[in-house]
């Protein structure tokens, strides 16, 4: 018989220990591997830095292409025109609110959109009151809401501000989003304001406010190119809009004789190579750097041609020192931006620059306006 046997565990084999010893870095490795890595987040993070900050201003322009299409939307149901918040006829009465509402008409109100609080369905704008031959609307406010309908204030309290300020009012927003509180009326750098509006994005809301506060939109316009041309012309000098009767009538686009040279909405704000975000040179301490106040500064613009590009604050300021060296005698401002408005040789709000040697107020005061330029070209 063939016996069996139980309990085999391996087959020829027999069994043994081995001790493997196993060691740790020493200090001098793990120094080296920090240093390493050190390098690496050294090497890495400005890179990842610039990506990023060229993905905010990439989305900055395109918040651009789509305006410039709101433009050509509004315009194409405005006979072409730029948009304008005042009536055309504003100068017959010397640029006079109250006279205007007790003589002439009284004018679409200057509104911001609807919101709902409760049950309630409210209207926001800045209204003139129910003076004069608005009596019949019983509208509340009054004519201190006059400066948001003209392009820019140029003397008085309100001096600097206007409705070149925001293209965010129902009147034109209904082109974009009918929503003041757009994100696209916000560059993703512009993160003083998009502090206060970004919590109004995800409501249904065209406007909403809490306890009366407002951001106004990034962009901007050219206040100059809102005016009729002869507002600040360079042959015979600035003329105040009150003393022409169409001075406050907003020419059309095809007017424009250099649209691929003349800005049409730019970054308000210094957003590019800024130093800082709060402008001390302001009272108050909330209001921010303009486009103009840095010579590193390079907002983000559309053209009137449609074409959208960064352009930098030396470009201005080279292209005016060019055109001037080239004036005709006959001009009574030679630069590309006119020195003879009531904001005087600083310009818009000059004398608060960040850089003693930045000076420009290029797209705000282009001599000529909407026929100007802003810029010259090739070099």
């Amino acid at each position: 018989m063939q016996g069996t046997t139980s309990g085999r565990t391996g087959f020829g084999q027999s069994s043994f220990s081995r001790t493997r010893v196993q060691g740790g870095f020493t200090i001098v490795e793990l120094l080296v591997v920090v240093s390493i890595i050190a390098l690496l987040i050294a090497i890495l993070l400005p890179a990842i830095g610039k990506a990023r900050d060229a993905a905010l201003v990439t989305q900055s322009l395109a918040n651009l292409r789509n305006l410039s299409a709101a433009n050509a939307a509004y315009g194409a149901d405005w006979s072409d025109r730029q948009f304008t918040a005042i009536p055309d006829d504003a100068g017959l009465v010397a640029g006079n609110c109250g006279t205007y509402l007790s003589t002439v008409a009284c004018p679409p109100q200057q509104l911001l959109g609807w919101s709902t609080q409760g049950s309630a369905s409210i209207m926001w704008g800045y209204f003139l009151g129910s003076t004069g031959l608005c009596a019949q609307y019983a509208y509340t406010g009054n004519c201190g809401n006059w400066s948001t309908y003209k392009p820019i204030e140029f003397t008085g309290v309100n001096q600097g501000f206007g409705s070149f300020r925001m293209p965010n009012v129902k009147a034109f927003a209904s082109y974009v989003g009918n929503r003041f509180y757009d994100p696209v009326f916000w560059a993703p750098k512009d993160k003083q304001n998009l502090a206060i509006a970004e919590k109004y994005f995800s409501l249904a809301d065209q406007f909403a406010s809490e306890n009366s506060e407002i951001s106004y939109s990034t962009y901007c316009w050219s206040p100059a190119a809102m005016y009729a041309p002869d507002v600040m012309s360079s042959t015979y000098g600035f003329k105040n809009p009150n003393s022409l009767p169409a001075g406050y009538r907003s020419p059309a686009v095809g007017m424009a004789t250099y649209p691929d040279l003349k800005t049409r909405m730019l970054e308000h704000q210094w957003l590019q190579n800024t130093e800082s975000t709060i402008n001390p040179n302001f009272a108050g301490g909330l209001e921010p750097w303009y486009f103009n106040h840095g010579y590193n500064s390079a907002p983000a613009t559309l053209f009137f041609d449609g074409h959208v590009a960064m352009m930098g604050v030396t470009d201005a300021m080279e292209a005016d020192v060019r055109v001037k060296q080239t004036a005709p005698a006959t001009a009574v401002e030679k630069g590309l931006w006119h020195r003879g408005t009531t904001f005087g040789a600083n310009g818009y709000f000059g004398a608060q620059s960040y850089d003693f040697y930045v000076d420009t107020s290029y797209h705000i005061l282009t001599a000529d306006g909407i026929q100007g330029r802003d810029t010259a070209g090739g070099k």
